[in-house]
This record gives C-alpha cells, sequence and structure tokens, in this order.
C-alpha cells in the first residue's frame, strides 16, 4: 500500500519524467515516483519520495545512517560515497548492486533528507527522503534533473486552506 507524505508538498517534474503509482511499480513504500522511460536500458531510472513526522532529536545524519542499513539489510554491501549537511538537508551518494530482473545491476542513489518544522508544534518536523537511483552510466546524465527537481519542492500552501 502506497503512503502518504507527513506535509503537503508541491513540484514540478523535469522534461522527460514520468510520475508512476508507487504500488504499480514495486515502491509501496513510496508517496510519489516518477519515472525516467529514456533511460530504461535494463533499469528504468527513478526519484522516489517518502516522508514521516519525528516527534525526537534524531539528526538528519542519523537517518542517512539507518537508510543505507536499511539498505545493506536488503541487497548487501553498500558504498557510503559523499555526504553533504546543510540547515534542514543532509545529502548522501551511495553505490550498491542490487537485483534487478534476476541479474545484478550497479547503482547510484543520492539521497535527500529534507526537514520541515511543524508550524503547530515546533517539537515535531516533517522528514522527507528524496532519493534518485540510477545507474552508473544514467548517473551522469540524470544528476542535473535532479537537482533541478529538488528546487522546485516547496510547502503546498494551498493545502491547509
Amino acid at each position: 500500500m502506497t503512503t502518504t507524505l507527513p506535509v503537503p508538498i508541491e513540484f514540478s517534474l523535469p522534461a522527460g519524467w514520468l510520475s508512476a503509482p508507487p504500488d504499480e511499480v514495486g515502491a509501496s513504500q513510496a508517496a510519489f515516483v516518477a519515472l525516467h522511460p529514456g533511460s530504461s536500458a535494463g533499469f528504468t531510472a527513478n526519484i522516489t519520495i517518502s516522508g514521516e513526522v519525528r516527534a525526537d532529536d534524531v539528526t538528519l545524519a542519523q537517518l542517512a545512517d539507518r537508510a543505507a542499513a536499511r539498505l545493506r539489510q536488503d541487497v548487501g554491501e553498500v558504498e557510503v560515497g559523499r555526504r553533504n549537511e546543510l540547515e534542514s538537508a543532509y545529502t548522501q551518494v551511495l553505490r550498491l548492486t542490487a537485483p534487478v530482473g534476476g541479474r545484478p545491476v550497479e547503482l547510484v542513489q543520492l539521497q535527500v533528507f529534507l526537514a520541515m518544522a511543524d508550524v503547530r508544534d515546533e517539537r515535531r518536523r516533517a522528514v522527507l527522503e528524496i532519493v534518485l537511483s540510477a545507474t552508473t552510466g544514467q548517473f551522469e546524465d540524470l544528476v542535473g534533473d535532479f537537482q533541478a527537481f529538488l528546487k522546485t519542492i516547496r510547502p503546498d500552501e494551498g493545502a491547509s486552506r
């Protein structure tokens, strides 16, 4: 069953990306999935968005560590690359080999953890996990699209009315 996001957001997909129902593409843990059909040579690059409300003091870096640990449980070895901490965001690049269609495929994930304060309760915050997954060959071509996509994400002010 598809999850929902803890806060309403709005965004724009770059050209060449199409939204897909998470359950239909095997990403039921996600609230949103976008696919890049032009990149499908054995693996379709994708962007997923999931999130949760947190009322604890777990840092975004700790959440990133937990995400890498979950991947290790699912696929085995995960190499953590460059990490970057910003005021309300944390990014990390992961390299892994995952089974796709019964064969191992080398993938790169750029994971972004984005914190949004709860305006009604400052002890709570929503944390979005936004992930680009691509093969090593696709990654260089698509990371610019992903960065452009990230710049469009903002709270959906109209949803609270």
